[in-house]
């Protein structure tokens, strides 16, 4: 029950995050995974090499040239057998190399292939990364970095999730089917709740709600998510101050008496949605 992909064979020639993230997924559901690289090997080896084994842990990982036709055979061979091929390059260099999903489909048409791409459709050949599908949706503020890669990780489930839905297709087709990914899609569905104002400046989950905000405290910061009525009231009796001294200011007095790490033990003991802000 704990692998229901168990026996399922998945091909990926994607690198970077979006396609390594999305074959882990499978894997850890009990899919059988080989990660081809192209001889440079992933970019991630070089400039995040700890992740890159983590998302490759129990994957069988082979070098093989595409651009070779000793190469390409090779891959021909893996998706024989393959259930599901997950790919991450443009239309035209899948084209290019013979593995787009006309081409594969015709070779082994038990294959359901996932394309990630960028853009949807006729668009997909447009470039972008993480950070440009983030910054086109509202979700980059003020020249600052985003924290994580939220679009790439999103997509990396968003493509896990397509994989199985294509197989239960597959059943009822009896031959393999494509489905894409479009990142910029998934950083549209990311964005909502900065275009419906919940996380915009001003907004309901934006930081100025007293009990939904960080706070310093004597050392670090803490969040605190006491959203709920039952929470704001075990908050107010927890710390006891009356309901008309619950703001912003006074809570950041209360807060700045103690360390984060203390007030995190003090809110696992009174069951309080309030945590130490991680380094």
């Amino acid at each position: 029950m704990d692998a229901p992909l168990a026996g399922v064979r998945v091909v990926s020639i994607a690198i970077n995050l979006p396609g390594p993230a999305a074959v882990a997924r499978l894997a850890r559901q009990g899919a059988s995974v080989t990660t081809v690289l192209p001889p440079s090997g992933d970019p991630m080896e070089q400039y995040a090499r700890p992740y890159f084994d983590e998302l490759h842990l129990g994957q069988d990982v082979v070098r093989i040239d595409l651009k070779d036709p000793a190469g390409r055979a090779e891959v021909d061979e893996l998706l024989a057998g393959a259930d599901i091929f997950l790919t991450s390059s443009r239309p035209s260099a899948l084209r290019r190399l013979g593995l787009d999903f006309e081409a594969v489909h015709e070779r082994h048409p038990q294959v359901c292939q996932v394309d990630i791409v960028g853009y949807p459709g006729e668009a997909a050949e447009t470039p972008g990364h993480d950070l440009t599908y983030q910054a086109g949706t509202g979700m980059v503020r003020d020249g600052r970095m985003p924290a994580t890669l939220v679009v790439d990780l999103a997509g990396a489930e968003r493509a896990a999730a397509e994989g199985a839905a294509a197989l239960v297709q597959r059943t009822r087709t009896g031959e393999g089917v494509r489905r894409e990914v479009a990142l910029s899609d998934l950083a549209h569905t990311m964005s909502r709740p900065v275009a419906h104002g919940l996380t915009s400046p001003g907004g309901m989950l934006a930081g100025d709600l007293p009990v939904y905000a960080v706070y310093a405290a004597a050392e670090g910061h803490v969040a605190l998510a006491a959203l709920e009525p039952h929470f704001t009231r075990s908050l107010l009796a927890a710390l006891d101050l009356p309901a008309e001294e619950l703001t912003t200011q006074r809570l950041a007095e209360v807060f700045a008496g103690r360390t984060a790490s203390e007030w995190e033990q003090w809110a696992t003991t009174h069951d309080l949605p309030l945590v130490a802000v991680a380094d």
